[in-house]
């Protein structure tokens, strides 16, 4: 969220960085909302302040033996307008909370313009992408044909867009994840947590989920309790601290979970229908960082390298790209993509996004820290996938197939999942 105040000194550049993401500021509304806040302010203080002259005078009337019958009278009638000035006061206030939670992150001047994948900027490729003698198979085709994943029982027991993993398909998802959270506990410093799965309103504003993305929300209803289930770890992890002031001495502070996420996917029908690319249920292993504000880019350096280790270890080919300025999440001032390379599909496909939100976030979670001279200020926070299950086994299986149509796995994974190979017919070896 922005400070109106920043917004309003500088229209003119807000208007135009917001406009590279496709957002059409108006600054006049806000600030006349805002001039109407701090008018209603006034009025209030103004009426308190007549209300304790009055009140004086009442003491000073009483003790005189005077009539202050309507000195009361009048005290009665401004504490009145005193409480109607503080509901407008709270009005006008989340009325102008409402319009600051619905306009997005500044995105940084530096990357590029544009508003789709397309414009995306390559930065660097990693690793062979891998040559087949054979036409290779996506990663359906050999999860159905050697019998490890089963989406026709998935779409019978929920509907279109669930995937069931079993026997070596199950294993190779919990190995996975073992992985990863083994890589970023032991040699990348986070802190692993388990975390609730459904999380209230004001968790899903902080991190910039509500209100604007409300569609893309599994939403439950248990007597007056509303709670959303999560569509991604970095909601509970991000809002931790939500409310809280951290001591500087802690940043930077990383963490780390293992969650499914949950999306309804709302806009994307009839793209990535098929297999696990796209899921309303799908699993990931997250990153979230906090930091100063003033380290936010080094330490999306740092995320993003980490986020590049477990791709680099398992040996699967990918690139990086930043994103241009449409085509970044609502949230976020940059965001690098690591792209897999998938060969079925003959191009690299989003498996990582690693973002730096700055203190737009904290300004929505209330997550501050002090600076040096002991002043509050707003920490920076940073989130990355480190990696999606579903998408890294799809890579997996891609990449490492073999012309008999079993798949060799990543000699990383080996200790992982007792196996090396999973044959055609889905024994292992």
């Amino acid at each position: 969220m922005h400070d109106h105040h920043v917004l309003l000194a500088d229209a003119e550049s807000a208007t135009r960085r917001l406009a590279r993401r496709g957002f059409a500021f108006d600054p006049e509304p806000l600030r006349d909302l805002s001039s109407r806040r701090v008018q209603a302010i006034k009025t209030g203080d103004e009426l308190r302040a007549q209300s304790k002259q009055v009140a004086a005078e009442v003491q000073r009337q009483a003790k005189a033996g005077g009539d202050i019958e309507g000195l009361k009278a009048q005290a009665r009638d401004l504490k009145e307008k005193i409480k109607e000035s503080e509901t407008e006061v709270a009005r006008l206030q989340a009325e102008l909370r409402e319009v600051l939670l619905g306009i997005p992150n500044f995105p940084l001047d530096e990357i590029p313009d544009g508003f789709s994948e397309e414009e995306a900027r390559e930065l660097r490729t990693w690793g062979e992408v891998p040559k087949f003698d054979f036409e290779p198979k996506d990663h359906v085709d050999l999860a159905e044909a050697m019998g490890i994943f089963d989406f026709g029982r998935a779409t019978k027991l929920a509907g279109p867009r669930f995937a069931v993993g079993r026997s070596a398909g199950a294993r190779l998802e919990r190995g996975l994840v073992n992985f990863l959270l083994d890589l970023h506990t032991q040699q990348h410093g986070y802190e692993e947590f388990s975390v609730p799965h459904l999380v209230n309103a004001q968790t899903m504003t902080g991190t910039g989920q509500l209100p604007k993305f409300e569609e893309d929300l599994f939403k439950t209803s248990v007597g007056d309790r509303a709670l959303y289930l999560i569509p991604t770890a970095e909601v509970p992890l991000t809002n931790f601290y939500a409310n809280e002031i951290l001591d500087r001495r802690q940043l930077p502070l990383a963490f780390t979970t293992h969650t499914p996420c949950y999306r309804s996917e709302a806009g994307s029908y009839g793209r990535d229908t098929r297999g696990i690319l796209r899921l309303h249920q799908f699993a990931k292993v997250e990153m979230v960082r906090l930091c100063e504000a003033g380290q936010a880019m080094a330490e999306l350096e740092k995320m993003l390298g980490h986020a590049e280790a477990c791709l680099q270890k398992l040996g699967l080919a990918y690139r990086v790209v930043v994103l241009a300025a449409g085509d970044t999440g609502f949230s976020s001032e940059i965001t690098y993509d690591l792209e897999v390379w998938l060969p079925s599909q003959d191009r690299y496909r989003e498996i990582s996004s690693c973002s730096s939100c700055n203190t737009f976030q904290a300004r929505r979670a209330n997550i501050r820290t002090t600076d040096a001279d002991g002043n509050r200020q707003f920490v920076a926070t940073l989130n990355g996938s480190g990696l999606p299950i579903g998408r890294t086994v799809a890579a997996i299986l891609e990449q490492g197939q073999q012309e008999d149509g079993s798949v060799v796995m990543p000699e990383a994974l080996v200790p992982y999942l007792g196996f090396s190979r999973i044959q055609p017919d889905g024994k292992t070896v």
